[in-house]
């Protein structure tokens, strides 16, 4: 195993697949969805490792990843720092960055903070948050009931995914949806065709973010790259080959 150790007494799990240097050295870091792990990708990695490195990593809270129970820990820009800290550890000025979920959120939030570090985007079945204080306040109260019920069972792995709920899942406010205009690297928005929940938020991110590319995948739900692995790993690898 792998980990990143952080200040904060958080050890962050990570893989590395794939080539690295040579003429495709831009890495591709892949960011996973709430209550899920980096083993989300396993259908996508060997497509996608063929031509560059392939990372992946679990959130604090998920996974392997390794978290003090300090709900202070479990924040939105914790974890884009964890994603800094872990373009670092691998050596990489820049990379593109892939997300579904929250962790498309995620990799836009990293995008606002570090935009020389992005090479470019790919956002699966994702969101870029809320505008409107109403609709935010019902994702929190939908991500603290998650919380709460999360936080009722008896073991660690449970209450460390209740705090990630709590303060990663849960949003604060509109920065992320604010900065889509200012996105000035290649993205990919894709979307499960039967994702009713986020094609409205797909097809948003294409209309704001400045020469965005969206597919929609026929048969597929929530995780459009489990679901409709091969044309998603097809879509990506054309993206990943089309970037200057």
């Amino acid at each position: 195993m792998t980990y990143l150790d952080r200040q904060d007494g958080t050890r962050i799990w990570y893989q590395k697949v794939g080539p690295a240097g040579g003429d495709r050295a831009l890495p591709v870091v892949l960011s996973h969805g709430f209550g899920a792990s980096a083993e989300m990708w396993l259908p996508n990695v060997a497509a996608l490792a063929a031509g560059h490195e392939v990372v992946t990593w679990d959130l604090r809270g998920h996974g392997q990843t390794q978290c003090p129970l300090d709900q202070s820990l479990y924040t939105a820009g914790a974890c884009v720092e964890d994603l800094a800290a872990l373009l670092d550890e691998v050596g990489a000025e820049r990379a593109v960055l892939g997300g579904l979920s929250l962790g498309g959120y995620l990799s836009l939030a990293f995008y606002r903070k570090h935009p020389e570090r992005v090479a470019a985007l790919v956002l699966a079945d994702t969101g870029p948050g809320f505008r409107n204080n109403e609709a935010r306040q019902n994702w929190n109260d939908r991500a603290y009931a998650q919380a709460d019920r999360l936080a009722k069972a008896d073991d660690q792995a449970s209450a460390s995914l209740a705090m990630a709920a709590r303060g990663i899942l849960a949003q604060d406010d509109a920065t992320v949806i604010d900065s889509l205009p200012g996105v000035s690297v290649p993205t990919l928005v894709m979307v499960g065709a039967q994702d009713t929940a986020f094609l409205g938020a797909a097809s948003y991110m294409t209309a704001k973010i400045p020469g965005a590319v969206q597919v929609t995948l026929d048969g597929a739900g929530h995780m459009a790259n489990i679901d409709a692995r091969e044309a998603f790993n097809h879509e990506v690898v054309k993206f990943l080959d089309g970037l200057p």
